[in-house]
């Protein structure tokens, strides 16, 4: 593991993380797996039961909540906000605070190689393809196909993405 046990981290001793994997100061990861030669940014919180690929690049400020798979040779930029829950409550019926009891994680894909841009936000049961890039500020609300470029709130395909397929 990449990471400084004695540095200006939060990592809990259920996380996994993979060989190679550079973890900076200021993160707060718990129940999470990471796979290898990774990178994960400042203020970066990872959540349990939430998944980072090989070979992903997840940069500072970004929240990543139960339930988001992220494949790998994935990019999230600065600033990018993950939603598992597509009505959410404070409180439960009977006007006590919400616990795990009372709602159900609602999950989001990444597929291999998919660009994430700074600022996005990506709600709840969304699949982003393989290759796709997500536009700065992008509020993605459905499915984005493989290999498309979508931007906006909420995010449309405004053409088909002219990278290399990264295998």
């Amino acid at each position: 593991m990449a990471y400084n046990a004695g540095s200006l981290q939060k990592i809990a001793s259920d996380v996994v993380v993979g060989e190679g994997t550079k973890i900076f100061d200021f993160v707060n990861l718990y129940g999470c797996a990471i796979g290898n030669h990774s990178k994960i940014g400042t203020f970066v919180e990872i959540q349990k039961n939430a998944s980072i690929g090989n070979h992903c690049k997840i940069s500072s400020h970004t929240f990543i909540c139960e339930g988001v798979m992220i494949e790998d040779n994935v990019f999230v930029g600065h600033g990018v906000v993950f939603i598992n829950d597509p009505f959410p409550r404070a409180t439960n019926p009977e006007g006590g605070l919400q616990t795990e009891a009372d709602w159900a994680v609602h999950p989001t894909v990444i597929k291999r190689g998919a660009s994430i841009g700074s600022g996005a936000v990506i709600l709840c049961n969304v699949t982003v393809g393989e290759n796709a890039l997500i536009g700065a500020g992008a509020v993605v609300t459905r499915d984005v196909p493989a290999g498309a470029v979508v931007a906006g709130n909420p995010a449309r395909v405004v053409k088909k993405a002219e990278v290399a397929s990264l295998g």
